[in-house]
């Protein structure tokens, strides 16, 4: 078992190799999910040595599987969001003070101090369901910010619109935080012109507006907001850790996360950096569940370990792999 003391003091990719090989053994012997597919695959748990050849489990498993990596009862369990009748995604965290060190170092990393912030928070679709674990999060921050105008917004925006002018005029520094469709909804109703506000979107129109690439969005966002970037969250309901972006669209992850780009005609093998394929995520946060995680995204990463979201498989893109159900 991988302490939480060298999981987060991880500084080079030596160590990270090294921590993430550990986990996958201990999960190997410890998750009998996991276990299964490894087996699938006849996988030989001794001849992994790298990376590149640890099993990613597909993250649909979270739909039809307990993935746990011991016996504990769970502390919670996060949920994904979907429409009525869709299968959600259940992630049982059996050690929630994990996620919180996970998630708290991670956004001081990027960010600093979150004292130094007011926290708003405009993500009404995860608030009125249970189970998230972005709200988790966002919750925690907002109560850690110590700052009493800190706080959530459902659909009463004309009060966030006055919170927001009045803070950033007083020169006060805030993160918004929104789901994308209720941002879009915020600007049709008032444009701004922020000095001191950091616009932070977690992605998802929730059905409630036509998708868009990024470029288009986050064009509109600045325009809205009078800001010239728009800040990103990449995070979902079976990972324990997020990465973000400062702009661009460029995400960088915590020492104790990587991506990994996989083939998207071949599961099992990886292209270079550059190219587009399936993302594969390595959080060593999730210890007592799945650390590798084949998503449904598309993207692309770069030799400076950065990386792009691109958009997402759709099942007919789903090939090169026909264990995606055990």
């Amino acid at each position: 078992m991988v302490s939480n003391s060298d999981l987060f003091s991880i500084s080079n990719q030596k160590q990270f190799e090294k921590i993430a090989l550990k986990t996958f053994r201990y999960q190997y012997e410890n998750n009998l999910v996991y276990q299964e597919f490894c087996d699938l695959l006849h996988t030989n748990v001794q001849k992994v040595k790298t990376l590149q050849q640890i099993p990613f489990l597909p993250i649909q498993f979270f739909k039809s599987h307990t993935v746990v990596s011991n016996n504990e009862a769970p502390q919670a369990i996060f949920t994904s969001s979907g429409t009525t009748g869709m299968t959600t995604s259940q992630h049982l965290v059996t050690d929630v003070s994990l996620y919180e060190e996970s998630y708290r170092r991670g956004f001081s990393q990027f960010y600093g101090n979150i004292e130094n912030y007011v926290v708003l928070a405009l993500l009404p679709s995860y608030l009125e369901r249970e189970g998230s674990s972005l709200i988790y999060m966002v919750e925690d921050l907002i109560q850690l910010s110590n700052q009493p105008e800190s706080g959530f917004y459902l659909n009463n925006h004309e009060e966030l619109i006055e919170k927001l002018i009045e803070l950033d005029s007083q020169g006060q520094n805030v993160i918004l935080i929104g789901v994308t469709y209720a941002l879009l909804d915020l600007i049709e109703k008032r444009k701004f012109q922020l000095q001191n506000t950091i616009i932070m979107e977690t992605g998802g129109m929730k059905g409630k507006r036509k998708e868009m690439i990024r470029e288009e969005l986050h064009q509109q966002l600045c325009a809205g907001f009078g800001v010239s970037s728009i800040h990103s969250e990449y995070g979902m309901t079976e990972l324990l850790s997020q990465a973000y972006s400062l702009g661009e669209g460029i995400f960088e992850c915590p020492s104790w996360m990587q991506i990994l780009i996989r083939d998207t005609e071949d599961a099992l093998s990886y292209i270079t950096n550059g190219k587009t394929g399936g993302i594969n995520v390595i959080d060593l946060a999730n210890r007592n569940s799945c650390s590798f995680i084949a998503t449904q995204d598309l993207g692309k990463k770069y030799a400076n370990g950065t990386f792009e979201v691109l958009g997402r498989f759709d099942n007919s893109d789903i090939r090169g792999c026909n264990l995606m159900v055990v």
